[in-house]
């Protein structure tokens, strides 16, 4: 099953079932208002909502609508809880490699995670709005689930069947601001603006076998203007699985419906597959030359990130976004 936000008055946005091949959608208001709604009654709605999506499938909804991704908001465009991982280590040890760190031993035990400003989250077509380029813009490919409830202290065994939805994202990252702000000792928040998501999120089943209930094996397809940076296999060199990062997340807490948990930077050890940002290309210029060649992201850049299935259509529906001069409104 597919679902998504149309983008409305508010920033909460009209709940959509999307056909299974990004065509068409029917709006749902008399089973959920919004992807929130129906997250916090999951287990009430769900049969309904796969009810609808199956007559959609079957071209047998009359008002069913042409699907413009333009105009679709992130499926959840608020979140009560946005919580990204670290789980690909691979991205940690290169980056920590290039400033001739080491990686602390902790890391590969105990999952890192921080807790992202979830207020605006954006469209899969929206702007990347910024007012310097000279912070270091950067993009990050990334994987995440949403869960329903999920108590406080439960085991990844357990959090296994707490992961309602799956999606990709675009976690932007200011790479220049990041160093005073980690300075402080206090962690991440002007360096990481407003996170983008694709179009759509999708039930587990959806995946195939290629969702092994953990991981999905999948490439995530990064470009910039076109070219290609890269296609790690999200399901390669996962050091920590979705279920272990849910259940770390609840040691002290629990989590409540909509919850969103991040996969961090997908990188694969074989850079041969090529990186899913900047940053990593840049730290491999400096440890095999001692020179960084590869820019960061400027004004009217354009970056694409998207998901195919081993039949070659989308998942999840692209991310194709625009890096845009943030001006002010006049007062």
């Amino acid at each position: 099953m597919k679902l998504a936000s149309l983008k409305a008055g508010g920033r909460d946005g009209t709940l959509i079932v999307v056909g299974k091949d990004l065509a068409k959608a029917t709006k749902v208001p008399e089973i959920a208002a919004t992807m929130q709604r129906a997250l916090d009654r999951w287990s009430d709605v769900e049969e309904r909502l796969r009810s609808v999506y199956d007559t959609l499938n079957g071209g047998e909804i009359a008002d069913a609508f042409e699907l413009n991704h333009a105009d679709l908001a992130a499926p959840l465009p608020r979140a009560y809880q946005w919580c990204d991982g670290s789980a690909y280590l691979s991205h940690a040890e290169l980056v920590r490699k290039a400033r001739g760190a080491e990686m602390p031993e902790s890391l590969y035990s105990d999952p890192l995670i921080y807790q992202g400003g979830s207020d605006q989250m954006i469209g899969p077509r929206d702007d990347i709005l910024l007012a310097d380029e000279g912070w270091g813009i950067d993009l990050e490919a990334e994987l995440a689930v949403i869960t329903d409830d999920v108590p406080m202290g439960i085991t990844a065994e357990e959090a296994v069947g707490h992961i309602k939805l799956v999606t990709i994202l675009n976690d932007v990252s200011l790479r220049l601001l990041m160093p005073a702000e980690l300075a402080k000792g206090f962690g991440f928040f002007q360096s990481k603006p407003s996170t983008a998501f694709a179009p759509v999120f999708v039930t587990p089943d959806e995946l195939g076998d290629a969702w092994d209930g953990r991981k999905l094996s999948l490439p995530l397809v990064s470009h910039i203007n076109s070219e290609l940076l890269g296609r790690p296999d999200a399901g390669v060199d996962l050091n920590f699985d979705f279920p272990t990062l849910v259940a770390h997340a609840t040691k002290s807490r629990s989590l409540g419906a909509g919850t969103i948990i991040g996969s961090g930077t997908v990188s694969n050890r074989d850079r041969s597959v090529g990186s899913s940002c900047l940053q990593e290309r840049r730290m491999i210029e400096k440890i095999e030359t001692g020179e960084i060649k590869t820019p960061f992201l400027k004004f009217g850049d354009v970056v694409r990130i998207e998901m195919m299935d081993k039949a070659g259509a989308s998942i999840f529906g692209p991310i194709e976004q625009k890096v845009v001069r943030y001006e002010r409104p006049a007062v």
